[in-house]
């Protein structure tokens, strides 16, 4: 991934963006890019390993109303109780979905990862923070 070139990142907590207001907010199909007024870069990806994909399902709300006010909501939740996106998933091994939230004042955003595996592999997503060396 191209943002593992900008060197160390520690992992945090996605409650790490409230209250911050952020100068951009960029999405591709794997990952997002939350950049902070104060300099601060956020990335929610997953780094992928066999026998797993996690990727981003959908996002819901225009993620430009997360740039420009502070962020009032970040928070995240997991499920494996909802049915699986394709049926033969359950039967490969493990799913998840991962809902993660955001609002500022001018709207909300929800953004919807899916991840399936053997049951062996992560099918987490990760939230870091980018070093400044």
């Amino acid at each position: 991934m191209a943002w593992m070139s900008y060197g160390t990142y520690e992992d945090v907590d996605v409650g790490a963006l409230m209250g911050q207001t952020l100068v951009s907010a960029e999405a591709d199909e794997d990952s997002i890019t939350f950049v902070a007024t104060n300099g601060d870069t956020y990335v929610m990806h997953h780094q992928q390993d066999c026998c797993e994909d996690v990727s981003i399902e959908s996002i819901v709300g225009d993620i430009s109303d997360l740039v420009g006010a502070p962020i009032t909501m970040a928070e995240a939740v997991s499920s494996d109780d909802a049915p699986p996106k394709d049926p033969d998933d359950a039967e490969y091994g493990s799913y998840t979905w991962t809902f993660y939230k955001f609002a500022t004042v001018k709207g909300y955003v929800d953004v919807r990862w899916y991840g399936v595996s053997n049951g062996y592999y992560s099918e987490s997503v990760d939230f870091v923070k980018l070093l400044k060396n």
